[in-house]
This record gives C-alpha cells, structure tokens and sequence, in this order.
C-alpha cells in the first residue's frame, strides 16, 4: 500500500475513479489512526507513547491498486471540502436501481 500526501491522494483517487468508471468500484475506509506502527509491546514491557493528537487514516482500492494517507487534525476540514468535490465531480456514473412496488393485502 502506498502512503501519500493529501493533495496527491487526491489526484491519485481521480484516477482511480476514472479507470473505475467503465467497469469497476473503489472501495474507501476511513478510520482513526492513534499513529502506531507497531503492535502494543507485552505485559512488563514499557507502554508506548500516547499520541498527542488524533489522525484519520484514508484508503482507496480499486482492483489491484491500493493508496492510502494520514490526515492531521489542523487539515481535515481543507481535505473533506476537497474530498466532497472530487466526489461530486465523479459519481455521476452511478446506476438508478429499479424499485419494484409491493403490493399490499386487502382485508
């Protein structure tokens, strides 16, 4: 998985959701990241270090490509409105599903 910059996770996803446009999906998960990359150390071991702030840990895949980034707490806004519009911008391929109407019983 590819660690990337905000802005060029932004591009990235742009082409991603191009190639993904004719035949295919992009999956995003977004979660909390406390910034450990290792697991927790044993009983009797020294604790690691508390973060000092809270980080959000993006991921894109589609297909076989995978890219991700870290978002700190001072640039989330900045990225979500950037975000927001990347999605307005390519989620006109969608398709309209047929609702199919129930009938309801007469009593």
């Amino acid at each position: 998985m590819v660690l990337l910059e905000n802005d060029s996770f932004l591009t990235e996803l742009t082409k991603l959701f191009q190639k993904a446009r004719q035949s295919g999906s992009v999956t995003m998960i977004f979660k909390r990241y406390d910034g450990r990359d290792r697991p927790e150390p044993r009983e009797g071991k020294p604790p690691l270090p508390t973060p000092q702030e809270h980080l959000c840990l993006v991921r894109a895949k589609s297909r076989s490509k995978k890219i991700s980034t870290v978002i700190h707490q001072k640039d989330i806004n900045k990225f979500q409105v950037a975000y927001s519009s990347l999605l307005k911008g390519n989620l006109d391929g969608l398709k309209k599903l047929k609702k199919s109407k129930t009938k309801t019983k007469a009593e």
